[in-house]
């Protein structure tokens, strides 16, 4: 059974909770018996009372397991139509950079990169950045699912290109995986974007333990509120072309101060309740 079909599912067992959400007026002029074709290669066709339950079930069950990214998937683009996803392409008309993005459409992933070539050049550049992130993490420019239910193709390529970068946006910020560097990435990221997927997925910060949530509130909420307003428009950043130089430079340039360093933070937290403990300290322990 298909992702859309379980949310679907899921979702549509309580059909009094979805009629007090639709109006007359929300329904789409096809129905599940007479789908148009598909707009681009993946595409499947949602109706309204499809859009809203994939958005409301995905939105429900991605809560009780954050790490599903496919469900995030869903979420971000059940949500990202009629107006979000239209904002951010216009965002990206606006700039000259942007505009060559959309014309140029590249994709990032490990074809398109080459993870040696970023791990051999000099230390600070945004390349080794991400590249060391990577590594550090574990994880791969692969594993961002392709766009299927956005309609508007060119938006879907939008939504794909933001999907591809979002480890760019980690790597630059030092954000790390783990569920408190995600939802404050997260939160950078709604207040750069708008897309309601990012300000949903805030809501996490309630799974977070309470230590967590409290720096989320003192250091990081407040980090990812300032610069992503003040941050330049990160879709408009043509990665590629950026590689070679200085993260740092990048950094000012887009208007992005680096956080504290969250691993470290929380490697220093141990610490101290070792010390306190008199248990023996870490040595070089990852978060």
């Amino acid at each position: 059974m298909s992702l859309r079909d379980t949310v679907l599912r899921s979702v549509l067992r309580q059909p009094h909770t979805l009629h007090s959400i639709i109006t007359p007026g929300s329904y789409r002029t096809f129905s599940v018996l007479n789908r148009p074709p598909p707009n681009y290669e993946n595409h499947i066709p949602l109706t309204r009372i499809e859009r809203i339950a994939l958005a409301v079930g995905s939105a429900f069950l991605s809560l009780r397991d954050p790490r599903r990214g496919d469900l995030i998937a869903a979420l971000g683009e059940a949500t990202a139509q009629p107006y979000f996803i239209y904002r951010l392409r216009d965002a990206m008309l606006l700039s000259t950079t942007g505009r060559r993005i959309l014309r140029d459409r590249p994709r990032i992933n490990s074809k398109t990169m080459s993870l040696e070539y970023l791990r051999s050049l000099p230390d600070n550049c945004v390349g080794r950045t991400y590249a060391t992130w990577l590594d550090r993490e574990g994880v791969t420019p692969d594993t961002r699912s392709q766009v299927q239910y956005i309609d508007d193709e060119e938006c879907a390529y939008v939504m794909q290109r933001y999907r591809e970068c979002h480890d760019f946006y980690h790597a630059v910020t030092g954000m790390p995986v783990f569920r408190e560097g995600e939802v404050a990435l997260k939160a950078f990221e709604f207040a750069n974007t708008v897309l309601p997927m990012t300000g949903l997925s805030v809501f996490a910060v309630t799974t977070l333990k309470k230590r967590e949530r409290e720096r989320f509130w003192d250091t990081y909420l407040p980090w990812a509120v300032e610069n992503g307003l003040k941050s330049k428009d990160m879709i408009n950043v043509y990665w590629e072309e950026e590689l070679e130089r200085d993260v740092d430079d990048l950094r000012k340039e887009l208007g992005i101060e680096k956080p504290p360093d969250l691993r470290e933070v929380r490697r220093a937290e141990r610490e101290r309740r070792k010390r306190e403990k008199g248990q023996p300290l870490e040595t070089n322990l990852a978060a």
